[in-house]
């Protein structure tokens, strides 16, 4: 999955890449180049007392230096613009997948894993993207270019190459067969203490009020010593890794130098051309070394890509029609003989329900918590796929809509508003971009949210917090309401939209809605009897199924669960 990842994502790029290799190439030539360079100028210019040919030589040698700089920095240039473009892609893939995603599909991954995947572990793959372009390159050029180069130099020497490497290849082996199970383990727990600080920071006022910060604070302690274990062992290993590398360096520069000795003191070899054979061992480490370096990092990125792999590969429950049927009669809602179960549920939540709105129809919903209403309403707008029988918007079937023609013609105000961090302003616009600053007011006003907007310091330029945390739950679900009818829909559904207002505001905010909306269907969910009183029809849900349909007074006086409902409320009141 990593290298299919990194061709994906590379590909669009192969211009940058070329060039990384070019400027690669010739940065490990001019760096072969230069031991042998110094050679000549210790050998044939300073023991000879030949200053003229220091001087050539010494010239020559800083040319190919400057050289070798400008390659290099060249190479890091491309290859990290290279590498930057493939993670904005796969990030971009990634942030569109999840967008197709359903709710069931967000919750099989949860929240937490998939931000986590969609930056640590694209910053994975990244990362080993850029240092495969400045140093998997170059380090098997470094390596085989440093054995043919210090062959050439001396024959004599070379078994201290063939003693050295894989000595060093051994260990590195070794160390890099203990990371890879701690660095999967790693991603594993970096996602838990993710889900772990999400949950604490969204919940934090529920923490408080049941004063469990202290437990709280344990069990992020728990997740926070998880990953600080598992980086701690790889820490060790690393730790580990690097004096053994250095002795195995430094103890080959002694044999070198030791055995290099003997043969100039024999007059068979020269002292530069022994010193040349030194600086190409270190070359050859060197590029051992940093191909280890990357040995290191394709475990932790195989393991990030490889969770990559997980989202992009995984078909949505819920398959988006592209290019599907139009609405032929915009604003009618049905549910026919309607089957909902989740994945595992022993029993359906919906169990053959049918019912149709009318277009300009309000249609209510209303039963006991866990009847169904708000699974109900999740399948107008296709949250969920029905697992039986068909719902029907416009008259044609939702799995043949074009989705964004099923969306546009539908606004859906859920039972737990959200505001986006933004502006009063920019979150009404959130359904209509072209909305007018009238347009804001007006749906403002039949929100019942004006006044309040009004007393902010900037009115539709006030700032809203992310979730609308700086707002109170009622002007929250005002302001959601309002952001709705600003969309101008064929088709309103508010799930329990109503419940954080006052019945003085609920009855005026319905009287505004039943003046203004025209022949805007409505469906509305609702716990409160007094809200749905008005609906042209109301249906009564039990256990997923209809048990009764008509008008408040209809039900009133033929059916008992909803009898049952409003004297239950009444007692409250009362």
């Amino acid at each position: 999955m990593l290298w299919k990842l990194i061709v994906r994502y590379v590909r669009p790029s192969m211009l940058s890449l070329l060039l990384v290799v070019l400027f690669q190439f010739v940065q490990s030539v001019l760096t072969l180049m230069l031991p042998t360079i110094n050679a000549d100028i210790i050998d044939e210019g300073v023991l000879r007392g030949d200053t003229g040919t220091v001087w050539r030589l010494g010239v020559l040698m800083l040319a190919l230096s400057l050289g070798q700089v400008a390659a290099n920095v060249l190479a890091i240039l491309f290859g990290a613009r290279l590498a930057m473009r493939a993670g904005r892609d796969l990030r971009a893939d990634l942030f569109g997948k999840v967008g197709d995603f359903s709710e069931q599909d967000v919750q099989r991954f949860g929240a937490a894993s998939l931000i986590t995947r969609n930056t640590n572990d694209v910053q994975q793959v990244q990362m080993l993207i850029l240092m495969s372009c400045t140093m998997l390159l170059s380090a098997p050029m470094m390596a085989i270019g440093g054995v043919i180069m210090a062959i050439r130099a001396d024959a004599t020497l070379s078994w201290l190459i063939a003693v050295s490497v894989p000595l060093m290849l051994v260990v590195l082996g070794f160390l890099v067969s203990r990371l890879v199970p701690i660095f999967r383990q790693l991603q594993e727990r970096i996602d838990r203490i993710n889900k772990v600080l999400r949950e604490q920071l969204t919940g934090i006022r529920v923490i408080r009020a049941f004063v469990q910060e202290r437990r709280e604070k344990a069990r992020f302690a728990v997740a926070n010593d998880d990953v600080t274990d598992a980086m701690i062992r790889t820490g060790n290993l690393f730790v580990l890794m690097f004096p053994v590398i250095m002795l195995i360096v430094e103890v080959s520069s002694v044999a070198v130098i030791w055995f290099g000795a003997g043969l100039v003191d024999q007059g068979e070899l020269e002292i530069g051309t022994m010193m040349a054979f030194l600086q190409y061992l270190m070359q050859i480490l060197m590029g051992v070394l940093m191909a280890t370096f990357m040995t290191i990092m394709i475990p932790r990125a195989a393991v990030s890509a490889r969770r990559i792999g997980e989202v992009l590969e995984t078909e949505p429950t819920i398959a988006r029609v592209v290019d599907g049927r139009e609405q032929a009669s915009p604003g009618t809602v049905e549910l026919r003989d309607v089957v909902f179960r989740y994945p595992g549920a022993e029993h359906p939540v919906i169990d053959g329900v049918s019912l149709r709105a009318e277009r300009g129809e309000t249609l209510a919903i209303i039963g006991a918590t866990g009847s169904g209403k708000t699974t109900l309403v999740n399948l107008i707008p296709r949250l969920f796929d029905a697992t039986g029988g068909a719902v029907l918007v416009g008259g044609v079937d939702v799995r043949e809509l074009d989705a964004e023609a099923l969306w546009r013609g539908i606004a859906l105000v859920p039972q737990r508003p959200y505001l986006f961090a933004g502006t009063v302003a920019s979150n009404l616009r959130y359904g209509n971009e072209d909305a007018t600053d009238e347009q804001l007011w007006r749906a403002l006003e039949i929100a019942q949210a004006a006044g309040f907007v009004q007393q902010m310091p900037k009115q539709l330029d006030s700032r809203i917090a992310q979730g609308g945390t700086n707002v109170s739950g009622g002007q929250r679900q005002r302001l959601s309401i309002a952001r709705a009818l600003v969309a101008e829909p064929d088709v309103l559904v508010f799930d329990d939209s109503f419940s954080a207002l006052d019945l003085t505001t609920d009855a005026r905010l319905r009287s505004a809605l039943r003046d203004a909306v025209g022949e805007t269907t409505q469906i509305v969910v609702a716990q409160r009897v007094s809200t749905i009183v008005d609906a042209d029809r109301i249906v009564v849900l039990e256990r997923g199924r209809v048990v009764g349909s008509g008008t408040h007074e209809e039900l009133l006086a033929g059916n008992d669960t909803y009898r049952e409902i409003v004297e239950s409320q009444m007692a409250v009141e009362a």
